[in-house]
């Protein structure tokens, strides 16, 4: 659907510019448009490549451990249906750990190995499971204590005080989190409305990868 959306984004551009007569202005703006992408991405390494060492610092020195440890009865109640001893509830704890630092790059591979571990679980392979709405849902509003990535961009764009967004991300961050949170809870109620209950694997048949 996004390559669609690009698409159809892409086609109008060039209907658009060939009405107006001036087709060149498609071509200066793809060279334009490259050159500045080119110009962030390398901007933004730099950054990244020091957050994710710090990460791996992080990892290393059992902080985000500690923070899995702190999550643990959070996720525990925000994902009810998954068993505790299963890999998957690893794999969340890291991917939630990451996004609160900020380290969406880190986070992916996480969330992708939690949603392989979730698909696991799933009753029904073809539809998603509540447990796998919820971690996509928090993946996509999870409160950030440090935007790394923008801090990144505002850097690479000159931004005489570049960090100065933290609070007010931290606090747009926790409220979308709040609101995701809400809505997950609503849409599980009304789930169980609607469909007989679905009894959790046996956490015995389950060791959590650490």
């Amino acid at each position: 659907m996004v390559n669609k959306i690009w698409l159809g984004l892409i086609l109008i551009g060039f209907i658009f510019a060939a009405i107006k007569g001036d087709i060149q202005i498609v071509t200066q703006a793809a060279f334009e448009g490259a050159a500045t992408g080119v110009t962030v991405c390398f901007g933004l390494i730099s950054v990244l490549v020091f957050w994710m060492g710090i990460m791996k610092l992080a990892e290393d020195s059992g902080l985000v451990r500690a923070i899995s440890r702190v999550l643990g009865p959070v996720v525990s109640y925000l994902f009810p249906d998954v068993p505790k001893n299963h890999p998957a509830m690893g794999y969340i704890l890291s991917n939630m750990s990451a996004n609160l630092l900020g380290l969406g790059n880190a986070a992916t591979p996480m969330g992708i190995k939690a949603m392989q571990q979730l698909q696991e679980l799933n009753p029904d392979k073809q539809s998603a499971s509540p447990a796998m709405c919820t971690l996509l849902a928090l993946n996509t509003a999870s409160i950030t204590l440090i935007p790394t990535t923008l801090i990144a961009i505002r850097l690479n764009f000159h931004s005489a005080n570049p960090a100065e967004i933290v609070g007010s991300t931290l606090l747009a961050t926790a409220i979308a989190t709040f609101a995701a949170i809400v809505a997950d809870r609503w849409y599980r109620k009304r789930s169980a409305w609607t469909k007989p209950p679905v009894s959790p694997p046996n956490e015995a048949s389950y060791t959590l990868k650490g």
